[in-house]
């Protein structure tokens, strides 16, 4: 929609809440792991949008046999602005793309990181999953100078249970408000179970989404930072 595409804009999947109210205005095409074929088909798109790490290979490889597909695999910020730049290639927006991607790079440049704590980011429940180092929250993380703790080897998205996080002693736990919506309640819960971390309810969509959303992501990350300085101060 920040391309200027809005009336281009044909389908979209279930997971596309933003900007508010677009799931009434557009024609909803399933969800990004079971995409609905037939009603992508009617809908003729001149260009589809798809992402490596979000939708299933084989309704991709479906749709790539009728349609021209183009596939984003963003696993850093350097990969999300490059992204911007050729989104605006694609679609003949460069101007407008190349406004966002220097808004993005403004905002980031001015962002003054915390620096040497440890934390876990959870981004779901039953059983407890973090994100790990090797995906855009964790590269989100680190632009904020935070150590992620998180085991490497168990895949991108390690399942522990608390007792083993405790082991791992972060300093700070991250309970993301999206794909799972962790509450104050599971926040008192887990500050209870393990010693000493400071556990936050954070925006999941600033540390997870990539695009235009960045520009308010290192915004919020500005004040986050600021908070988390003092938060730590005022413990020593």
């Amino acid at each position: 929609m920040d391309l200027g595409l809005g009336d281009a804009l044909v389908g979209i999947t279930a997971y596309c809440v933003r900007p508010k109210g677009l799931l009434k205005q557009k024609t909803i095409i399933g969800g990004t792991k079971d995409l609905q074929i037939d009603k992508i088909r009617s809908l003729a798109p001149d260009l589809i949008l798809g992402n490596h790490e979000e939708n299933v290979k084989e309704q991709i490889e479906t749709l790539k046999n009728e349609f021209p597909v183009w596939i984003s695999d963003v696993r850093s910020v350097s990969d999300a602005l490059q992204m911007i730049r050729q989104l605006g290639i694609l679609t003949h927006t460069r101007e407008r793309a190349e406004n966002i991607f220097q808004n993005i790079r403004n905002e980031r440049d001015t962002l003054q990181k915390t620096q040497g704590l440890k934390v876990a980011y959870f981004i779901w429940k039953d059983p407890y999953m973090l994100a790990g180092p090797d995906t855009f929250i964790g590269q989100m993380l680190e632009e904020c100078g935070l150590q992620n703790v998180a085991p490497t080897g168990k895949g991108r998205y390690p399942q522990l249970s608390l007792g083993e996080l405790e082991a791992l002693e972060p300093d700070l736990i991250l309970l993301s408000s999206e794909p799972y919506p962790f509450t104050t309640a599971d926040a008192h819960f887990i500050a209870g179970q393990i010693l000493h971390p400071l556990v936050k309810i954070v925006d999941g969509e600033l540390f997870s989404w990539y695009g235009s959303r960045m520009k308010p992501a290192f915004r919020y990350f500005s004040h986050f930072c600021k908070d988390l300085f003092l938060s730590f101060y005022e413990n020593i």
